[in-house]
């Protein structure tokens, strides 16, 4: 007898059973980047490099992540009860420019909670959520609590960036190293702007 499949909503649902908050998904990282490991299945001195990267970006990235008044505001009006579910690993270096971001929304609207779950432990989940096919991090999940439902979602790169990296490909054929070091540049240029005014989309 066949199992039904489950709804995007259920399995959201049993994700946050296993979701942590942003500090705790920190901290996570930092242990990983002291231990000389990384989250995911298979462990690489390159996968560990990346992660104890990602864990001096986000400890920057927290402190100097500016957002305009008229952004705090609009943030501070929105009133859905709303989970932010996070798909990531250690190792993603768009997900640790971005993440600081999301978790600056929250810090500002109690009815935003940020939470953080890993990739390869919820390929379930995942398979709802691929971006061109692929299992491209980080992902952001907008989850209504009281409805249940997905209201949008998010990722895996700012739009500007997404532009970025569509026309390289479309170009080249593949990123390379050269691009992917651009890439970062234009990330600490933007100091966070482009995903702010991208999120502000996901509020509305």
């Amino acid at each position: 007898m066949e199992t039904m499949q489950k709804t995007t909503a259920q399995l959201v649902i049993e994700s946050l059973t296993e979701a942590i908050s942003y500090q705790d998904y920190r901290v996570l990282t930092e242990t990983h980047a002291l231990e000389g490991t990384n989250t995911g299945p298979e462990v690489t001195e390159a996968l560990h490099n990346y992660t104890m990267l990602n864990h001096k970006r986000m400890k920057r990235l927290d402190k100097t992540i500016k957002l305009s008044e008229e952004a705090q505001n609009a943030i501070k009006q929105y009133d859905n009860k709303t989970t932010w579910l996070v798909l990531t690993e250690s190792w993603c270096g768009d997900a640790a420019q971005t993440m600081p971001v999301m978790q600056k929304f929250a810090d500002l609207n109690p009815n935003i909670d940020f939470k953080v779950i890993l990739r390869d432990e919820n390929l379930e989940l995942m398979d709802r959520f691929l971006y061109n096919g692929g299992r491209s991090i980080p992902r952001l999940i907008a989850f209504n609590n009281e409805t249940q439902e997905v209201l949008g979602d998010w990722g895996p790169r700012p739009s500007e960036a997404t532009k970025m990296v569509n026309d390289y490909k479309e170009a080249h054929g593949k990123l390379t190293p050269e691009f992917k070091q651009d890439l970062q540049v234009w990330y600490n240029k933007d100091k966070g702007q482009n995903t702010v005014e991208d999120l502000l989309h996901l509020l509305k």
